[in-house]
């Protein structure tokens, strides 16, 4: 089976939903990641076999193949297609999973995964709204005799998790501010600045708060009455887009082209849909199985912060070390723009791994329906 690299990995800042990239068209943030990733890499564009990009809310601005759209306005070769998949917040892992197994099989040598979302301009649940505008539902029969008409979403199932681990409000509360604290650090040290292509005017991450407190936080609203849940402990709704280019060792050496990142492990596991937020524990034990090793290899973890008790569990356990898990803040701190969210955490994980010469890294996310993607890279 051949190997698979990550030859590099670009994005855009993390825009708020009220910044100055809610107005950018979804298809012009594409677009400059896409551009930036062929300008810093040098590769010849029409050599990319597929670009495959992550969209959650394909409606509006962000339908009709979105993936196909920003290469085109990128300006590049018609030659190259696209295709734009939804794994909810897993799309744009999925889209390096998909890449990084065309290239392990054989059948390509160089794909581009990517990811866009912008939820300042095609807010998020949008392409379900026709369904509930009409009275027909989301799910079906089947679906109802399995699990009954029982309230599925991702804040009930944050809630459910508090309750089955035991977390209370003061322990979330405690965390989001450490993502915070972490995240402005980063920012401060310029950790994330090679990683960025600046796009309207804009070239630092935006939702991150140094000055929050935890007396502030305290101050918050839980979503419901009775939950551990504030806003303060969820991941913030988000403008970003990114883009990270797969290719095969032969394309390496043919294109002269240096690999960041060696593919390791590419797993995905469903969980239960109802809790929703708990895959990436089975699945991270999956991945780490069967690529041979144990928590203690990974020197870098990038975990999605949907909401606090998804990163807590899984460090509890899999008996990871806190200090190696989300080094530079997660989604509370750095926002969360769906379909964008796994190319903008690996274009993280790879310059981390860089900056402090560790070996493995490892990226997961909890997905709607009670999914998880894993993947396991090696720095080169």
């Amino acid at each position: 089976m051949a190997e698979a690299y990550i030859v590099d990995a670009v994005r855009t800042p993390v825009g708020t939903r009220k910044g100055a990239l809610a107005a950018v068209h979804p298809a012009d943030l594409g677009a400059h990641v896409l551009k930036a990733l062929v300008e810093r890499t040098g590769v010849d564009p029409s050599a990319v076999e597929d670009v495959i990009m992550g969209c959650v809310s394909q409606v509006g601005p962000q339908a009709l193949d979105l993936a196909r759209t920003a290469w085109l306005s990128a300006g590049l070769p018609e030659s190259v297609p696209g295709v734009t998949i939804d794994r909810q917040c897993g799309s744009s892992q999925q889209a390096v999973h998909f890449a990084a197994q065309g290239v392990m099989s054989g059948t390509q040598d160089l794909v581009v995964a990517s990811g866009v979302e912008n939820m300042g301009m095609v807010p998020m649940g949008s392409n379900v709204q026709y369904a509930l505008d009409n009275g027909l539902g989301l799910y079906g029969e089947g679906w109802a005799e399995r699990y009954g008409f029982q309230e599925i979403s991702q804040f009930r199932g944050a809630q459910l998790m508090c309750e089955k681990w035991g977390f209370k409000r003061d322990r979330l509360e405690e965390y989001a501010l450490e993502s915070h604290r972490r995240a402005a650090e980063a920012l401060d040290d310029g950790r994330f600045d090679s990683q960025i292509a600046p796009i309207a005017g804009v070239s630092r991450d935006e939702g991150v708060r140094p000055d929050t407190t935890l007396e502030k936080m305290a101050g918050l609203k839980p979503l419901r009455e009775g939950w551990e849940l504030t806003a303060a402990v969820a991941s913030q709704i988000s403008v970003g887009a990114g883009a990270v280019l797969i290719a095969s060792g032969a394309a390496v050496e043919r294109h002269g082209l240096t690999p960041l990142a060696r593919i390791v492990q590419l797993s995905l596991v469903g969980d239960d849909p109802v809790y929703m937020l708990t895959a990436p524990i089975p699945a991270t034990r999956t991945a780490l199985a069967k690529a041979g090793l144990g928590i203690g290899d990974i020197d870098v973890t990038e975990i999605n912060e949907a909401f606090a008790p998804v990163p807590l569990s899984w460090i509890e356990e899999l008996g990871a070390d806190p200090a190696t898990v989300n080094p530079n803040g997660g989604a509370i701190a750095l926002g969360h723009p769906l379909g964008a969210t796994g190319v903008i955490l690996m274009a993280k994980l790879v310059n981390e791994l860089h900056r402090t010469g560790g070996r493995y890294g490892l990226q997961t996310m909890c997905e709607g329906g009670g999914q998880a993607n894993v993947t396991v890279i090696e720095r080169v």
